[in-house]
């Protein structure tokens, strides 16, 4: 039986026919009757990008609670409930409190259309005004320029994470206009980082905000250089600090990791206070479930992957080529997802496919599709029936090592049967 707030989530997903339509006008309205609460937000952070924004939030917000200041943070998606997109002061936001604000919000809707997102990005908007934290991190639901965190009018920091192909169907079908979606957060912004890029992504971005001040690129104002397994070095500004590997797996999170240190340097320049062995503890110690996080599970090695796009596909295989890890990969993904290159990227170190459809996802291939495409490429697949079977089959299995990947929201459903 469902609870009350995941009914009451199923109503507000009705008021819009479509899950997804791109457009502040609508926020803009709710919000005036709501007194406008996104403007009176904490110093805001916002982050946008394709992949790499949950971590890099992740890392910032745990540089800011260790260096002594409250944050607030909105994310999505969630894993495994709801709460976990508002963070306030650090903490979920409690079910009673999220089930009131987004009652309230709904009754002044008035049943007007809007979509989720959008309904839920005010409610986090008024508990944001509510919290007096210092700061906030705002992530971007899909794209920046008509995003409705992008309706804030201005930002303490713009930061743009590597851009690549997703969401397609409504950002462009070009490298470029998906850029130019994700830089429409850069408005009003006091200064701007923007992480590592492919070459024609970061040329790009040079045109277009050609006339942006206070703006630092990775590689330019800012790079990080391996050391060894323990160490890298961060360098901004000619100024060389040696720091601590991150606790989180993949080489693509030390690039992360830099742009949440370039963070606190220009802050450092805003006077706000930032102790360097504090710093470094936080970026040692930043965790963030979902990606390539290993869980120990009857004595297996379970890899657990969000990864749904092509630049994630890549990220994921560097990790095991690096490991020298081949594991049997149980894998679910969304219909509108590039599944066939997807698999491509991973099918050398891929053993075995164990195909499922992601649990109440109506939108998700089926295990007969994920099969089909498997045999094209000529990777072994099995079909499993639901998560009980996929669970059972660990568990009996001979296998060591598993990895789950191609949905955050296939995580999400089997990450707690670990716990």
């Amino acid at each position: 039986m469902k609870s009350k707030i995941e009914n009451l989530l199923d109503e507000l997903v009705k008021l819009h026919p479509k899950y997804i339509d791109l457009s502040l006008d609508r926020l803009e309205k709710l919000l005036k009757k709501l007194d406008n609460p996104h403007l009176n937000l904490p110093k805001t952070i916002h982050i946008a990008g394709t992949n790499g924004k949950g971590s890099v939030q992740s890392f910032v917000r745990n540089i800011l609670i260790t260096n002594g200041y409250s944050c607030d943070a909105y994310i999505s998606p969630h894993l495994s409930k709801f709460n976990e997109r508002i963070i306030l002061n650090n903490k979920n936001v409690s079910t009673n409190k999220l089930y009131k604000t987004l009652n309230f919000i709904k009754k002044i809707n008035d049943d007007n259309p809007i979509t989720f997102f959008e309904i839920t990005t005010a409610a986090a908007f008024v508990l944001f005004q509510r919290s007096n934290s210092d700061f906030l991190i705002l992530e971007t639901g899909l794209g920046g320029r008509l995003d409705a965190t992008n309706i804030i009018p201005k930002k303490l920091c713009s930061i743009i994470t590597p851009i690549s192909y997703d969401h397609e169907e409504f950002l462009g079908k070009t490298i470029n206009k998906i850029a130019r979606e994700k830089l429409g957060i850069v408005k009003k912004s006091d200064f701007v980082l923007i992480g590592k890029q492919k070459k024609g992504v970061i040329k790009f971005i040079e045109n277009k905000l050609s006339k942006t001040k206070n703006i630092f690129f990775y590689g330019k104002n800012y790079k990080i250089k391996n050391l060894n397994s323990k160490n890298f070095e961060f360098q901004f500004n000619k100024n060389k600090k040696i720091i601590n590997q991150p606790s989180l797996n993949g080489l693509h999170q030390i690039e992360n990791a830099s742009i949440a240190l370039a963070f606190a340097e220009v802050m450092q320049k805003k006077e706000f206070k930032f102790n360097f062995n504090k710093t470094n503890n936080a970026i040692k110690k930043t965790s963030w479930p979902g990606r390539l996080e290993i869980i120990k599970f009857y004595n297996k090695k379970i890899i657990l992957d969000g990864s749904h796009n092509i630049d994630g596909a890549i990220k994921l295989n560097e990790f095991l080529e690096l490991k020298n890890l081949k594991p049997v990969v149980i894998f679910g993904m969304l219909n509108n997802k590039r599944i066939e290159i997807f698999l491509s990227k991973i099918k050398n170190q891929t053993k075995k496919l164990l195909a499922i459809k992601i649990p109440e996802e109506k939108n998700a291939f089926s295990t007969q599709e994920i099969k089909n495409k498997s045999d094209l490429l000529s990777i072994k697949c099995l079909k499993l029936k639901d998560l009980k079977e996929a669970i059972n089959f660990i568990k009996k299995s001979d296998q060591k090592i598993f990895l789950i990947t191609g949905s955050l929201y296939l995580v999400g459903k089997i990450r707690g049967k670990f716990l």
